[in-house]
């Protein structure tokens, strides 16, 4: 709890009482609670199978068809139960349960609400279609709106996320999936108010727990990836040590780099892993090259400047990769041609190794070596405006300066001297001759 913001707690806090206001009229409104029971236990069991799954979704369809079936403060009962029992991590567990019962519960009602406005109830109980469409549509995109709209302000407080990046592509991204589980709510919700009755409904449920399966085997595969991932960057830091926590430190960067250019979240998430895995090749150099005290013959040198093809022949075959691949194999070209190890120049080099290039730059000078303390954060970033244009990109170094200004960084040790103007190129060597 403590590593949570309080002013995502007070957000958090908001939002529950919100939810608390829209179960408040349910003593006054007619309730089925037999339907409620059924809609809620049908919730958790879907919410417990995706956790064995590993599965990330929601099991939306049931909660649609309780905002199709239900009063608006009988439907917001219905995602309570599935959302206070889930899994939730172990950072603020409860916290996070806490927000994602008050998110679902206040969607819920506002789909539920939206459709009983446009007379969907009716429409339901009479099978009147494609009448019966419009108000489902409608409340699908109430459903949308409030998730996105409660999901940016988390993002803005909790993950620290820029305001004017928090809520970029949330609704665009759900709408799509959400409008095919609604359609699916809407299914049940037909068939139960059918002759057939709820055992019906629940014949929908199976076409959509086969595509759960599917995704899952896809996120499965995705979390193989991952850990192969790491164990990479581990197999990394062990071999080089003077480098060690290098990689997670360059992805933090570049991601912060990312945001501030304004990318969306699935491209940031992949200049992250570009970061993390820029250095990957070194487990092709020689131990002994890494670990040398003393200056680099030139044959030695050239060893060492193949680490990013070697990387990126080892991730070339991760295709949700993406353009990271591009970045690992890159990250070393500059602006003036003079890098390695194609001598690209300007725009040749893609943009995900210009984002990459400062970020590793800037870590190797705020970061202490057996050989040289490192640079205060200042100096570091005066650094690196001073190579803009030749050696680095000056949107991004903007971009990072930006970002730092705004949210700080935290190198490992930071000194008060600085050193000569160089700025390192980071790769295993990182000084003229010597170790960078």
């Amino acid at each position: 709890m403590e590593a949570v913001p309080a002013r995502a707690r007070a957000y958090v806090g908001c939002v529950a009482v919100a939810a608390l206001c829209c179960v408040l009229p349910l003593p006054t409104v007619r309730t089925p609670w037999w339907a409620v029971a059924l809609l809620a236990a049908l919730y958790v069991g879907g919410e417990q199978a995706a956790a064995r799954l590993k599965f990330t979704g929601t099991f939306y369809p049931v909660l649609l068809a309780g905002a199709f079936l239900l009063p608006p403060p009988a439907a917001a009962l219905v995602p309570l139960p599935g959302a206070l029992l889930s899994p939730a991590g172990q950072r603020a567990p409860w916290l996070r349960r806490s927000w994602r019962a008050a998110q679902l519960a206040v969607a819920v009602w506002a789909a539920s609400r939206t459709h009983w406005a446009l007379g969907g109830r009716d429409a339901v109980v009479d099978s009147d279609f494609p009448y019966a469409l419009l108000p489902a549509g409608a409340a699908v995109l109430a459903f949308c709106l409030v998730l996105s709209a409660l999901d940016g302000g988390i993002l803005a407080l909790a993950e620290r996320v820029p305001v004017r990046l928090a809520w970029r592509g949330l609704l665009a991204r759900s709408l799509a999936p959400i409008a095919v589980h609604g359609l699916a709510g809407l299914m049940m919700a037909v068939l139960w108010r059918s002759p057939y009755g709820p055992v019906a409904a629940l014949l929908v449920l199976l076409p959509m727990c086969v595509s759960w399966w599917v995704f899952a085997q896809y996120h499965r595969e995705r979390a193989a990836h991952q850990a192969t991932i790491r164990a990479l960057v581990q197999a990394v830091d062990i071999k080089d040590g003077y480098t060690r926590g290098h990689s997670e430190r360059v992805g933090q960067a570049s991601m912060m780099i990312a945001r501030e250019l304004g990318m969306d979240e699935a491209r940031t998430e992949v200049l992250r892993f570009a970061g993390i895995l820029h250095d990957v090749g070194k487990l092709g150099v020689p131990t002994r090259l890494l670990r040398k005290d003393g200056p680099l013959t030139p044959e030695e040198r050239r060893v060492i400047e193949l680490h990013p093809e070697y990387g990126h022949e080892m991730v070339r075959g991760i295709s949700f990769l993406g353009e990271a691949r591009a970045a690992v194999l890159h990250h070393h070209e500059r602006l003036d041609g003079s890098g390695y190890p194609y001598g690209l120049m300007g725009s040749q080099i893609p943009e995900s190794a210009r984002v990459v290039a400062v970020a590793d730059a800037f870590d190797a000078m705020t970061s202490t070596r057996s050989y040289r303390r490192a640079r205060p954060v200042p100096a570091a970033l005066e650094e690196l405006e001073r190579c803009a244009g030749a050696q680095f990109d000056p949107r991004m170094v903007e971009a990072l300066v930006r970002a730092l200004a705004r949210e700080g960084w935290h190198p490992t040790v930071t000194a008060d001297e600085e050193r000569p103007c160089e700025v390192p190129a980071p790769t295993a060597a990182e000084r003229p001759g010597g170790r960078r």
